[in-house]
């Protein structure tokens, strides 16, 4: 899942904010370590989504270099990180302007 920066979009993921309770999300950046069907495990097994759900977001991951996994409060949002961090995977806590 590699990329390069000139091809990472940097919008926020519309439907990520849409149901936020907070001003922060969780972004998962592409790496050229983890395998695809690893992100997409990590994905259903942390965050609960749905087979369709995962495989959508890895493949943002994957084509445009990030994805916007989790909204909400800070707290909730650095515990996110810090979790995809313990699997392995590139993950930053942002704030929504």
């Amino acid at each position: 899942m590699q990329g390069t920066a000139t091809d990472v979009d940097l919008s926020v993921d519309d439907a990520a904010l849409a149901s936020t309770d907070g001003d922060w999300v969780t972004v998962v950046w592409d790496d050229p370590v983890n395998l695809m069907t690893y992100v997409t495990y990590v994905f259903r097994s942390y965050f609960g989504f749905d087979e369709a759900k995962a495989e959508r977001l890895m493949m943002q991951v994957h084509t445009k270099g990030r994805a916007i996994v989790s909204a909400g409060g800070r707290e909730q949002q650095e515990l996110h990180v810090s979790a995809m961090h313990g699997y392995g995977l590139l993950a930053t806590l942002e704030r929504v302007e």
